[in-house]
């Protein structure tokens, strides 16, 4: 393999000239005199097999994501760069319809190559470092992958036996590799420098995938390897150690065993520079901001460079260097950092690409992008009913149902080996097609029959991540009371009322399977549409029941949800943040990909642990698609008929009590 340091090789003037040539064709490097030079570090990171710029739940090009994308801004870089190196952050073997079809479908023998390592060797990456997604489908897939790639991948703290201390464990890859190169100075002079870079990922896996790693492998603290490793490096002479953190930034204090801990690692005296990710997130930006050790307008975390460069190619994390040689060795003079991405999104919200894919990253990968379309075109399972959300929002919901089952599904399995183990599991979910603004042809509709993986974004609309929660019994209540704001309060003894309420988005109206429940659409709402508490003495939910008795205010239960949801987003009791319990690697995408390919046919049928309260001799009116004519008749427990044309093309439908 050619050398890691981009060498820009000419034919080289003398002093002063040689500065003012050099500085013109190489604007970045133009303050490094000689004796400095100037390093540039580009970063990708989550890539999760994501080459092309293309959507394969929705089946449609996108200017978002994209490792061909991200190459042209390589390209650029390398243009205008003296020294320039390229390293990948962690989880690129897994997470799109294209990563399952490989390891599923195709599999990996001995000899072939994974297409995310042909496109990486495509453009001459450096190294990388595994994250926790390269170990989903197994430790064999996972080696003959990594045999393909024409970089070192290192891994410090998974070792196949733990040993008395860090560096006497038998790791699974090496914990670090030392690189021994030739940088350019600005005047245009060669220096060898030796560059570590050392690689971690959350000790978590050995839960997120410990049908694949228990018995296997096992796992250490990052914080603890980083201490025990980095002196090592030191020792064996390198100049400058660079972290592959593919852990996020979270908490400033280290605690043993923590998910998302570059900042303490960055406190680990020797590291130069850190890339970060997992988190799915950019550094440098505000949503850092306020984070003890952590500088947004520097880019550093305790004041060294870091960069994370969004996800799914998205972005290049891009940390600049300016070193100086001072007898023997190099020092870092200063630094700065950004990430550059490949699209924006206006005002308007929509999307404009800033560079084009690079042709030769594409041809790479083009037979296997070819193969993922015909995978996903076709049958991974049959559903034993329909899956629609015409009623989605006034009945219990098949499209919603088989959502709740394999978060269940999911979830359960996690917390195997837990101190949750023990605790009921209960589903929250919420229909995202339904309608309102997106129109009346804005609803899921999978027939009876075949499941295609595309089928999926239907049912899922968002990149989310399954989140577990625990919570007490009132809190179930209170989550349902914030959900059942979805209706307007209803006068006894009158027809034809307005059933929904038009303020409340169809993605906060969650359902939570496990326990059964009424709605009194007589009370008034206890919260508003954005959560606030409008009215404390209203009960909405009655009778609500786990196992057939009245649910115990203080009982404890898991409910498993996304990230969105988990984390505040709808402002719902007992879901702010505060009671997250698990954080699964996972989209509920590929969860619910997943629970159709082990189950093979699916039972989403609606099992009604829902319904209003009967308030006789009282009607109500809602909207839907017209297409929901065709279900109608098949909705359980609910008197619906036909009540004439709604607006904007919508349907009219009339429920009586």
């Amino acid at each position: 393999m050619s050398s890691l340091i981009t060498i820009k090789r000419r034919q080289f003037l003398s002093g002063a000239a040689a500065t003012a040539a050099f500085a013109v064709l190489h604007p970045f490097s133009a303050n490094a005199s000689a004796n400095q030079a100037h390093l540039r570090l580009m970063e990708t990171t989550d890539l999760h097999v994501h080459v092309f710029p293309y959507d394969y739940y929705g089946d449609r090009p996108t200017d978002t994501v994209g490792l061909a994308r991200t190459a042209s801004i390589i390209k650029e870089i390398r243009a205008e760069s003296t020294n320039a190196m390229l390293i990948d952050n962690g989880d690129f073997l897994q997470g799109n319809p294209m990563g399952d079809y490989i390891a599923y479908e195709r599999g990996m023998k001995e000899g072939d190559m994974h297409p995310i390592i042909k496109a990486m060797n495509t453009l001459g990456y450096e190294a990388s470092t595994l994250g926790n997604h390269e170990f989903n489908y197994g430790l064999d897939f996972l080696m003959k992958s990594l045999a393909g790639a024409d970089f070192p991948v290192v891994s410090a703290n998974i070792a196949k036996e733990l040993g008395a201390t860090p560096r006497d464990d038998k790791t699974l890859l090496k914990p670090y590799v030392i690189l021994d190169r030739m940088i350019t100075d600005g005047a245009g002079n060669e220096h060898a420098i030796k560059i570590g870079l050392i690689g971690f990922v959350p000790p978590q896996v050995m839960n997120w995938d410990r049908k694949h790693l228990e018995g296997n492998v096992q796992a250490r603290d990052i914080v603890q390897s980083a201490e025990a490793y980095v002196p090592e490096m030191k020792e064996a002479g390198a100049d400058v150690i660079i972290a592959l953190s593919h852990s996020g930034i979270g908490p400033a204090e280290h605690t043993d065993g923590m998910e998302n801990a570059s900042v303490p690692l960055a406190r680990v005296d020797g590291i130069d520079a850190l890339m970060t990710g997992h988190n799915h997130l950019v550094f440098p930006s505000e949503k850092f901001s306020g984070i003890d050790g952590v500088d947004v307008a520097s880019g550093t975390i305790h004041d060294k460079p870091a960069a994370m460069g969004g996800f799914w190619g998205s972005h290049l994390g891009l940390i600049d260097l300016m070193l100086e040689k001072d007898g023997d060795t190099w020092v870092i003079l200063n630094s700065s950092t950004e990430a550059r991405p490949i699209s924006k999104r206006g005002e308007d919200r929509k999307v404009t690409a800033l560079v084009e894919s690079q042709e030769e990253v594409l041809a790479s990968v083009q037979k296997e992008h070819d193969e993922t379309l015909a995978y996903v075109r076709r049958s991974v399972g049959k559903t034993d009913a329909p899956l629609h959300s015409y009623f989605a929002l006034v009945a219990d919901d098949p499209s919603v149902q088989i959502v709740s089952q394999a978060q269940q599904w999911y979830i359960a399995d996690m917390m195997k080996g837990t101190q949750w183990e023990d605790l009921p599991i209960l589903s929250a979910a919420a229909p995202f097609k339904a309608g309102g603004r997106g129109g009346p042809d804005y609803y899921t509709d999978v027939a009876k029959g075949d499941v295609a993986i595309k089928n999926v974004a239907d049912l899922y609309l968002y990149p989310n991540t399954v989140r577990a929660v625990e919570i007490s019994g009132a809190q179930v209540k209170d989550w349902l009371e914030r959900s059942a704001g979805m209706f307007n309060q209803i006068e006894m003894g009158k027809s034809d009322q307005e059933l929904l309420n038009n303020a409340f988005p169809s993605y906060n109206f969650d359902i939570i399977d496990g326990v059964t429940y009424e709605i009194d659409l007589s009370q008034p709402s206890k919260f508003d549409p954005k959560g606030e508490l409008i009215n404390p003495d209203a009960n909405r939910i009655v009778d609500l029941k786990f196992n057939g008795e009245p649910i115990d205010p203080d009982a404890r239960f898991v409910v498993a949800t996304n990230n969105y949801r988990a984390g505040g987003g709808g402002k719902f009791p007992g879901a702010l943040g505060d009671t997250i319990i698990f954080e699964g690697p996972d989209t509920n995408r590929d969860v619910i990909v997943r629970y159709i390919v082990e189950r093979g046919t699916i039972n989403p049928s609606a099992d009604s642990n829902w319904s209003f309260k009967e308030l006789p001799e009282t009607s109500v009116v809602f909207d839907t698609g017209p297409k929901a004519k065709s279900y109608a008749s098949e909705i359980k427990g609910l008197n619906i008929e036909e009540a004439g044309e709604g607006p904007d093309g919508f349907a009219r439908f009339r429920i009586s009590f």
